[in-house]
């Protein structure tokens, strides 16, 4: 598997089998990042059977941020940086990676070191209804974006890397656009109800 699908494939798996809607710029800025020791520990989405799990662990830096390490049903894992942004009385979650794939174990992997400049770090977002006495979240999705942004081009500065959607809105333009459209079910789409293990 190539370094981009893996990342995507991650990704993908950690945002429940969808293919996320990606940002180039953050969602947050440091005065908007929160740090709520609720979200601290694993969670799954089903507690009979344990074996995908969000665990969220404290880091010293960056400030206000989470590891996310993210464990599928084989064992496949992802490592992400979180964070808690509050914007006016809502709660939402910024994610990004924080190894790119060339730091994951492949034994298929092929060492074209040049290639990891043109990889990123981009972006994607989650809504937060609850923290307890479950991790409520609203995921997005791709498809359903496309079709948002069929309807109103204008909505949010974006771009396609081949047929991915890639916003390009700056961090300003990013959370006008999440509050406005926060409650739209274009944006955020799947709904996912975690457990405390």
């Amino acid at each position: 598997m190539n370094h981009k699908k893996l990342i995507c494939c991650l990704v993908g798996i950690l945002l429940g089998g969808c293919v996320p809607v990606i940002s180039l710029h953050p969602l947050f800025t440091e005065e908007d990042t929160l740090f709520d020791k609720e979200l601290l520990g694993t969670w799954v989405d089903d507690p009979n059977s344990p074996d995908t799990t969000w665990e969220f662990r404290d880091i010293n830096e960056p400030k206000n941020a989470y590891e996310l390490i993210f464990t599928d049903e084989e064992g496949k894992q992802g490592s992400f940086i979180a964070r808690l942004v509050k914007l006016q009385e809502k709660l939402f979650l910024d994610v990004y990676p924080s190894k790119l794939p060339w730091d994951v174990n492949d034994p298929e992997k092929t060492d074209w070191p040049y290639n990891s400049f043109f990889l990123i770090p981009a972006h994607t977002f989650l809504k937060i209804d609850s923290v307890e006495p479950q991790l409520k979240m609203w995921l997005t999705s791709e498809s359903e974006m496309k079709d948002l942004l069929t309807e109103e081009p204008n909505a949010v500065e974006h771009t396609f890397a081949g047929d991915r959607l890639v916003l390009t809105a700056t961090t300003k333009e990013l959370r006008a656009f999440i509050l406005k459209y926060a409650d739209d079910k274009r944006l955020f789409t799947g709904d996912l109800a975690l457990t405390r293990r």
